[in-house]
């Protein structure tokens, strides 16, 4: 055998081996590295969501009305055998919205569903893509950070908030 058909042997034998080592070293992910949003319509404003912030998302619920309560209040669904309050988001936002949104997210903080227009997409964004900022004054107390992507551009929703506005704490979690 030639010496160079020995380092080619040397070397065939140490690409095994780090081939062989890659698959026992544990996978490591570095999480701090991204985050998931949900990006929606809710009266016709871009909004996102963090969906660490979320429960469940769905589209299409019968919302039986109920009398009283919140001004936002547009009745009770029923998700996986609980049935939760509904809130009209658009409303608590303070913005107009459709007569029957479709969509329903489930807060993970407290048993209450949000209704919306639209559900758009989910985004999987690095940190520097959220800076701390609004843009619209009246989604000021609701909005800390905004998203900033090619693909999105807006407030994030910050859903404690908006469960602060309808006198829901994470103190009523209960249920869930």
């Amino acid at each position: 055998m030639t010496a160079n058909g020995s380092r080619v042997m040397e070397r065939a034998a140490e690409m095994r081996r780090e081939f062989d080592q890659a698959f026992v070293r544990p996978v490591q992910f570095d999480a701090t590295l991204t985050e998931r949003l949900l990006t929606i319509r809710a009266g016709g404003q871009a909004l996102a969501i963090r969906l660490s912030a979320v429960a469940g998302l769905f589209a299409d619920r019968k919302v039986t009305p109920v009398p009283g309560g919140h001004p936002a209040l547009r009745g009770i669904a029923g998700f996986r055998g609980a049935i939760l309050p509904v809130y009209d988001l658009p409303r608590l936002l303070g913005i107009a919205g459709p007569q029957s949104p479709r969509w329903l997210v489930i807060a993970k903080a407290a048993p209450v569903a949000l209704a919306f227009d639209a559900f758009e997409a989910q985004l999987l964004v690095r940190p520097e893509a959220i800076v701390a900022q609004t843009v619209r004054p009246e989604l000021k107390d609701f909005a800390r950070n905004f998203l900033r992507t090619a693909d999105f551009s807006g407030p994030i929703l910050h859903l404690p908030s908006v469960l602060d506005a309808i006198g829901i704490s994470q103190r009523d979690t209960a249920l869930n």
